[in-house]
């Protein structure tokens, strides 16, 4: 298959189970409620290192919050429900608890619930209000600006993480170009987060490594400075690749996002210096979902 030049490897990417959650942050400006949850969802690139994967969803209007303020939704992601309880009740206590103004609520109704502000509530020392609206429990929590306000749970769904694909290129710049292009298509799209800086990965990953210590290392068959001293998957032209790692609810919401990267970084065509679309995979021994592309690019 070739898309406008750019050919489209027969392959596919492969998905893991993890479980994810939704919150709104809501504050007095947009200013404020991004602040918040740029602070939840830092470090947050990938569950090798950093507990869980999280990204901002997507800017809601104040008509699309339930105190009526600028908000922000956020994603969160992990291998399995007490660790997302965990990392979730950690990041809200010193990111969004901390934040001037701010207020969390829910963003899924669906699902097992986990707490939000069950535990923070706390923080009050006893001064702490509950108050139930529309059969939802919320908690007032005294804080210096004034209140705390936060929905006591979120629910926790099924999701799928790892969903990718690889840009090749001739150039660094051009790459990247490519995959500015397909992130700024991939966030129109919702119930997905592209967790790395940027929403994109240079560093591309293996399972294993030669030191015993660690679970992952860089993909050399993908480094174009290993041509001549690894099992390359790079023609000479190839000088740069970069990644794109998607999570998402469900794995339509994943192929549905990575659709819409690949054609837009296929937009940009070999005129530009744009050459393959791959996608990293381990054989199917890492998870159940296969995204093969070309299926999903017909």
């Amino acid at each position: 298959m070739i898309i406008n030049g750019v050919h489209i490897d027969e392959t596919f990417a492969e998905a893991f189970p993890m479980r994810a959650t939704r919150v709104i942050v809501t504050a007095q400006n947009l200013k404020w409620a991004q602040h918040a949850a740029q602070a939840m969802t830092g470090f947050a690139t990938s569950v090798i290192a950093c507990g869980c994967e999280a990204g901002i969803e997507r800017e809601l209007d104040p008509a699309e919050t339930p105190d009526g303020r600028p908000g922000v939704s956020a994603l969160l992601f992990a291998m399995g429900g007490k660790g997302l309880a965990k990392q979730l009740e950690t990041r809200a206590g010193q990111c969004v608890l901390t934040s001037p103004t701010s207020a969390l609520f829910a963003g899924l109704d669906e699902g097992e619930q986990i707490p939000l502000g069950k535990n923070l509530r706390y923080f009050g020392d006893g001064f702490q209000i509950s108050k139930r609206i529309g059969g939802k429990r919320y908690w007032r929590v005294p804080v210096m600006d004034g209140e705390f306000l936060c929905q006591e749970t979120t629910g926790m769904i099924k999701a799928v993480g790892g969903g990718n694909f690889l840009i090749l290129a001739e150039s660094q710049p051009q790459a990247l170009a490519a995959c500015e292009a397909a992130i700024d298509a991939m966030r129109r799209i919702p119930n997905v987060i592209m967790p790395f800086p940027g929403g994109v990965v240079r560093s591309g990953s293996k399972v294993g490594s030669k030191y015993k210590t660690l679970p992952a290392s860089t993909n050399d068959a993908f480094c174009p400075t290993l041509k001549g001293q690894t099992r390359t998957e790079l023609s000479p032209e190839i000088e740069s690749v970069m990644e794109i790692v998607i999570d998402g609810l469900s794995d339509a919401d994943i192929a549905k996002a990575m659709r819409a990267g690949i054609e837009a970084a296929c937009g940009l065509g070999a005129a530009n210096g744009i050459r393959r679309i791959s996608a990293g995979n381990y054989g199917g021994k890492l998870g159940p979902f296969l995204f093969h592309l070309r299926e999903i690019m017909a």
